[in-house]
């Protein structure tokens, strides 16, 4: 099969008002129809486990692929699931999407602020996430970056458990609820990132792997079978969907999850040609110091917690687990002085690092008010997580809703056996991750942000990108061109100096 028809959308593609193209790859079945408008209709084979054909149907019909005349499935690459993950697969439209492009994001001004849609608001919406767009962008924020919004199970999670990786969650409002926060971001001045998960698939995977060889027992993740990035037909299921993001919904950058844990042995890795086939910023979480997203795939930056690590373990004294290597101002400095700052995105906080704490608790706001100035005056690229701004003290605890009982239970056992080796938790204080509660607990407030940060967000861009950075015993000096901030770790102070 040609690279031109690989390259072809899979999924529903309306071509006008009455007339669909259905593309799928399957190689796991001899036969393919597609069942809509109460009617099975055969797909041609085209090669290569692909199979494809024009049917009548419109935007707005549901549709699922019938594998051999058997089990009737929704889409791998379904645009939308009204109904969740067991539900029927809906033809979107894409290409009616009104959304003006967004502004130029230059690393060297970029200023990420991560929200979960689900948490940010009372309503949990991307709509609810619109009025609060202009106090972002004069706070001095250039980029919303939303935790992942595909469809995973039930109606509230992080989104790393997606299983419909094309279709943004019902929940939040669907493909037209997303296109419209990326229109009024762009309005706003402000670009949008996007966290997208190629890693692994969430539980309900199993009706996608029908359909071919999506998964391996060559490697192994944390979270699920390892994804076979050597088939094309996969590789183009990933490729393919960052290309809907980018295209369809303008979106100006991807942040992909846990690349460590995306195994491909090609000549060209999956990650390179993603980079050369995608417009726009492709970051990178990589969770050791392993900076193959830069020197190999040519992303252009990546996150790395190591500055996190060095100020959370020198304000509050935790060397639990992976905290152990860190703690030193020797540490502090050397992560200040990294060549390429720029490429490097840092945090005081974000969803890990305070989800993943038994209780979600964020630093206190004096262990906060250091980390975070360090962490905006620093050269490298900050992301803001949300309610950083004013020092929301809600958590941001772990919760799940999922709809298989078995891994409900397996997920809150699974949290508890976490924990259990910490003195300060038994098994009854770490919050259920099914119960609502655990959910509504972890929506942020909007107060005024706090005077400091701004100040710190307004100097970020009018300072030259220069530092010098001197210790004396516990206290660290950054200076910027004519000002100073001076961080005390003994007594958790920060402040500007001229």
């Amino acid at each position: 099969m040609s690279t031109q028809v690989w390259q072809r959308p899979f999924g529903a593609v309306p071509l006008n008002k009455r007339t669909v193209r259905f593309r799928v790859w399957a190689p796991s079945a001899g036969r393919v129809a597609v069942r809509v408008g109460g009617s099975d209709h055969e797909l041609s084979p085209e090669g290569d486990g692909v199979f494809g054909a024009e049917v009548a149907a419109s935007t707005g019909d549901d549709y699922l692929y019938v594998l051999d005349g058997r089990r009737a499935l929704p889409d791998p690459c379904s645009r939308a699931q009204p109904n969740g993950i067991r539900g029927p697969s809906r033809v979107v439209d894409t290409a009616r999407f009104e959304i003006e492009p967004g502004p130029e994001l230059p690393l060297e001004e970029l200023v990420l602020y991560e929200l979960h849609v689900g948490t940010f608001t009372a309503e949990g919406t991307f709509d609810a996430v619109i009025p609060h767009l202009d106090g972002l962008r004069r706070l001095g924020v250039t980029a919303i970056e939303l935790m992942p919004v595909a469809t995973f199970p039930g109606e509230r999670g992080w989104g790393y458990d997606g299983v419909y990786a094309y279709a943004p969650h019902p929940a939040y409002g669907g493909p037209d609820g997303l296109a419209r926060l990326v229109a009024a971001s762009h309005r706003a001045g402000l670009g949008v990132l996007l966290d997208v998960v190629y890693n692994h698939i969430g539980p309900g995977s199993e009706a996608i792997g029908e359909f071919g060889p999506y998964f391996t027992d060559r490697q192994h993740t944390f979270w699920g079978d390892a994804i076979d990035y050597e088939q094309r037909g996969v590789r183009e299921w990933a490729i393919g969907n960052a290309l809907m993001w980018t295209r369809d919904y303008r979106i100006d950058g991807l942040r992909l999850d846990a690349v460590h844990a995306i195994y491909d042995d090609s000549p060209v890795h999956v990650l390179r040609e993603l980079r050369e086939r995608v417009d726009g910023l492709v970051t990178s979480e990589m969770g050791p110091d392993d900076f193959r997203p830069l020197e190999e795939w040519g992303h252009d930056a990546m996150w790395l917690d190591n500055l996190h690590h060095e100020l959370h373990v020198l304000l509050t004294g935790e060397r639990d687990g992976y905290y152990d290597e860190f703690g030193t101002m020797d540490g502090l400095v050397a992560e200040l002085t990294r060549p390429a700052p720029q490429r490097l995105i840092v945090a005081a906080q974000n969803h890990d690092q305070v989800g993943n704490r038994a209780i979600g608790d964020r630093l206190p706001p004096d262990a906060h008010r250091v980390a975070f100035a360090i962490v905006l005056f620093s050269l490298s690229t900050p992301l803001v997580f949300m309610g950083e701004e004013h020092d929301e003290r809600a958590p941001f605890l772990f919760f799940t809703d999922h709809i298989d009982p078995s891994i409900a239970d397996a997920t809150r056992e699974g949290r508890r056996r976490e924990f259990a080796a910490f003195s300060s938790f038994s098994g009854e204080d770490v919050p259920d991750p099914q119960a609502l509660d655990t959910f509504e607990r972890s929506k942020i407030s909007h107060p005024a942000p706090d005077p400091f940060y701004a100040e710190l967000l307004r100097l970020r861009r009018e300072l030259p990108r220069e530092l010098d950075v001197s210790v004396d015993g516990r206290v660290l000096e950054l200076r910027r061109g004519d000002t100073t901030l001076v961080a005390d770790f003994e007594a958790k102070t920060a402040e500007l100096r001229k």
